[in-house]
């Protein structure tokens, strides 16, 4: 397979945005990592302060410090977000919430939001990717409408789920779904995750296995909408549908699944992102690990 795969630059790590938003670029140029994914505000609350002009002036300067670029990170939503929520006020709150991500994300300049497309809670895959499509639809609107500028750059990365319980996005076609019922398909981008995809039934450890996976979601999404891969070992097994990430290597994909994605040149402009247990260290040994089995390559002249 060709190398021109994901270059250097475009792998990192979740990295904390405990004290501030401001703190997170230091904590990635620490690894080294030149890209990285944070929370914007508590993933486990509703609602948070909003980004004052200081707070976002003093991220800008850390970035500027460490030689970063907001153009290389992604944020996470909030994990009590569910725009498929059969329930009327945890749709609001839902509603109300991811908005404000997005304005976040134009705050701070951040392209990529990465969410959790929603669990149907008994109501029907159909009908809970029908919903989704519609509170996006909603959420794009009220956000464009509002007094940030900027929103309309965010790309919304639906991620893909292992499938547990009722949630949604563990079937490719369940993206496709969503992306073909939204008014701003323009907008949808993929975040494909490695130990969700195997949990959910899609082997990528062989080469072989690797090309019918692609080809399942190139078919379904186009892999060009892949603008996140999160790279995470897996606990379980094939198929399992249960969401347990690894150190790269230590789990049931293995170490030589990654060479395989990090290889194909369909992925090179994705952001690669670990989101494995052990913190800072177990990071940082990781991406080396990664880098190791992307091989040795050039960065594209972009970057």
């Amino acid at each position: 397979m060709a190398s021109q795969s994901l270059p250097a630059d475009l792998l990192g790590a979740h990295v904390s945005a405990a004290g501030g938003v401001d703190a997170a670029p230091a904590r990635a140029a620490a690894l080294p990592a030149r890209a990285f994914q944070l929370f914007t505000k508590n993933q486990n609350r509703w609602t948070a302060l909003p980004l004052e002009a200081n707070t976002v002036a003093a991220w800008q300067a850390a970035l500027a410090g460490h030689g970063l670029s907001c153009r290389l990170v992604c944020c996470h939503d909030s994990y009590l977000i569910n725009l498929a929520a059969t329930d009327a006020l945890v749709r609001r709150r839902s509603i109300a919430a991811f908005v404000d991500e997005i304005e976040r994300c134009a705050r701070l300049g951040i392209p990529f939001l990465v969410f959790h497309p929603g669990s149907h809670l008994g109501a029907g895959e159909m009908a809970g990717l029908r919903r989704v499509a519609r509170e996006l639809d909603a959420c794009v609107d009220k956000a464009g409408a509002g007094k940030v500028p900027g929103t309309q750059s965010v790309l919304l990365c639906l991620e893909t789920t292992a499938g547990q319980g009722t949630n949604l996005g563990w079937r490719a076609e369940h993206l496709r779904d969503i992306i073909a019922a939204s008014r701003h398909a323009e907008r949808l981008a993929v975040c494909l995750d490695t130990c969700h995809v195997f949990a959910a039934g899609y082997d990528l450890r062989t080469p072989a296995a690797w090309a019918k996976t692609a080809a399942a979601f190139d078919a379904a999404v186009g892999l060009d909408r892949v603008r996140v891969l999160h790279l995470n070992d897996a606990t379980r097994d094939l198929g399992s549908r249960v969401d347990r990430h690894a150190r790269i290597g230590a789990g049931t994909l293995g170490a030589a699944a990654f060479r395989h994605v990090l290889r194909d040149p369909r992925l090179a402009g994705a952001l690669g992102i670990l989101e494995v247990p052990g913190g800072d260290a177990a990071y940082a040994e990781d991406l080396a690990k990664l880098r190791r089995l992307r091989g040795r390559i050039p960065a594209p002249a972009a970057f």
